[in-house]
């Protein structure tokens, strides 16, 4: 089952079960899978998960801790979330930068384009970054 599939069979879930929010929060989702679908250059289903996960994260600077506002995001994150792969850890991605700085790379840019598809969406990027400048220095 497709992630796109999954998210609409937990809408109809959400129909039934008459939680507004969640089903609120996966129309959401649903619509940035299809404005995907039809854009001239689509992406994958993780990658628009990935995407509106970050927007969310994002936003919530943009509120104060407690309101309303704010809480309303967390709890979308978190009816999002459940369609994003497992986190890694900073070990787990410090031990891959190990592995790929042994077999052979030199510089950061090496570094980081075999790093990012071992990462993506399970790791931030710019903390990758960081543990790789870190690594090289």
């Amino acid at each position: 089952m497709t992630l796109q599939e999954q998210v609409n069979k937990d809408i109809i879930e959400a129909m039934k079960a008459k939680q507004q929010e969640r089903l609120d929060s996966l129309r959401m989702l649903k619509a940035q899978y299809i404005q995907n679908n039809t854009s001239p250059k689509p992406t994958d289903d993780l990658t628009v998960t990935i995407s509106h996960a970050k927007k969310l994260l994002d936003a919530l600077p943009l509120y104060t801790a407690g309101t309303e506002a704010h809480d309303k995001i967390l709890r979308e994150y978190d009816f999002i979330k459940v369609y994003l792969p497992e986190q890694l850890d900073e070990a787990a991605v410090v031990a891959m930068i190990n592995d790929i700085k042994a077999a052979g790379a030199k510089d950061m840019g090496a570094i980081m384009k075999d790093l990012q598809p071992q990462i993506k969406g399970k790791f931030d990027g710019k903390r990758a970054s960081d543990l790789v400048k870190a690594a090289l220095a």
